[in-house]
């Protein structure tokens, strides 16, 4: 495996550059193919679990709080601390594997890495060289610090896109209507605020995982019969 790590100075970019820069990485758009993940909340809501716009705030709050989302922010914050000091963040992305608890959510995971790294090279500080096999937050935090994008920022722009992404396909799946996904993500802002906060400080000490039913959710998703989505 060969990676890049050649760095540039660490200043960070004036605000409306690192601004412009997360909302191109992290939008819609950008071609990860997050649109196709549910991580695990299509079986949710297969089983009556997430059935409400209640019910889907408490299981963001606990996938944040104490589930893989957490997980992911943390090894984001790691992973934009090894990059911003030379590293090439190889145990970032050997523990983001190792945490994925399903074949699902680890496809989720190294596919979007994958993609993200593939498509970031027209940015002149991206990774062009690095390794293709990365996890989606590592590889986004990684590409954050070698373009001088703060890590707070970036990491709740990144919160903030999975979480929106994971209302938006509860949206069509529950359903709900657009104005609650409008009205959960002003909900959500104060925990994905918080969240940051914290991982931004934590180790790699503080991974962990007691989000069980999410796991199992993932893992039952993948023999479902008839499905939306890829996780």
């Amino acid at each position: 495996m060969i990676i890049n790590t050649t760095i540039m100075p660490m200043a960070d970019l004036a605000p409306n550059t690192a601004l412009l820069r997360l909302m191109t990485w992290l939008s819609p758009a950008f071609p990860v193919g997050a649109f196709s993940y549910s991580h695990g909340i299509e079986r949710s809501v297969h089983d009556g679990l997430i059935h409400d716009k209640a019910s889907l705030q408490g299981w963001l709050a606990d996938l944040m709080n104490h589930g893989s989302v957490w997980n992911d922010a943390v090894l984001f914050a790691a992973s934009w601390r090894d990059a911003d000091t030379g590293g090439s963040c190889v145990e970032e992305s050997a523990l983001g594997q190792a945490m994925a608890g399903s074949k699902e959510r680890h496809m989720e995971t190294m596919l979007q890495g994958n993609a993200f790294l593939q498509a970031i090279g027209h940015w002149s500080n991206a990774e062009s060289g690095a390794a293709r096999e990365m996890p989606y937050p590592v590889a986004v935090a990684m590409v954050a610090a070698r373009n001088q994008v703060a890590c707070e920022p970036a990491l709740a722009a990144y919160l903030h896109a999975v979480v929106s992404n994971l209302i938006q396909g509860a949206v069509r799946l529950v359903p709900l209507g657009q104005s609650h996904g409008v009205s959960l993500m002003a909900a959500m802002e104060t925990q994905i605020l918080a969240v940051t906060e914290r991982a931004a400080s934590s180790s790699l000490d503080d991974l962990g995982s007691a989000a069980i039913m999410s796991d199992i959710m993932a893992m039952q998703h993948e023999t479902q019969y008839s499905r939306v989505f890829r996780s």
